[in-house]
């Protein structure tokens, strides 16, 4: 017996309707039809949640040979939203880094001092914070647990390096004084990238509380 005829068989003798089902379920009542029709598969979740509404276990649910093309679609799955997951960051972090690379080239190689107030523009205000802000919301759309939020300090360190290494080391090799960092970048880097981290995370959160419906 293939899963959809297994979950079906599973709702009539719970003594449940579609609607009822997918009212427990937080899905439509179409969704439940097409998982039962074997139109489309029902996430873990969604199988978990059926096993516990319909009195049935998971193994009853996902036994027999034809249950395992499920399982297989399960890991096929799950190997598909690693790799978007995977490609998505190394992108985030390429761009990242091309526009921190490039601070620092054109800081040093092509700019004169007339320019100071442009670079200083785009690059802090601009293009530094942009990237931080969806590099951070990325981050906190893939990454789980509270961990994420320590990454905040890496990018504020970040920030306030930037400057350090371009307009106070300038200072510095022109006066011959030494100059702390500017701690006030850290904590607006730190700042944005909380702000990042809590954006992803609302919107992966939202994202899985959507696609169950």
């Amino acid at each position: 017996m293939d899963i959809c005829e297994q979950i079906k068989e599973a709702r009539i003798e719970a003594g449940l309707t579609q609607e009822q089902a997918a009212e427990a379920l937080f899905v439509s009542r179409q969704t439940v039809s097409n998982w039962e029709t074997g139109k489309t598969y029902p996430d873990i979740v969604s199988v978990v949640k059926m096993s516990e509404l319909y009195g049935v276990s998971l193994d009853a649910l996902l036994k027999g040979e034809q249950a395992a093309g499920y399982v297989r679609y399960l890991g096929e799955s799950c190997d598909r939203v690693r790799s978007g997951r995977l490609v998505s960051f190394c992108v985030a972090a390429a761009v990242y880094f091309l526009v921190y690379a490039a601070a620092l080239v054109i800081y040093w190689c092509f700019m004169s001092p007339s320019d100071a107030m442009g670079y200083s523009l785009l690059f802090f205000y601009l293009l530094l914070p942009l990237v931080t802000l969806s590099f951070s919301a990325i981050l906190g759309a893939l990454l789980p647990g509270r961990g994420k939020w320590l990454y905040s300090l890496l990018f504020g360190a970040a920030e306030m390096l930037c400057y350090y290494l371009t307009f106070d080391l300038a200072w510095m090799h022109s006066t011959g004084v030494f100059a702390w960092p500017r701690f006030e970048f850290l904590f607006f880097g730190a700042l944005l990238s909380l702000a990042g981290i809590g954006l992803g995370t609302l919107l992966a959160f939202l994202k899985r509380r959507f696609s169950r419906k």
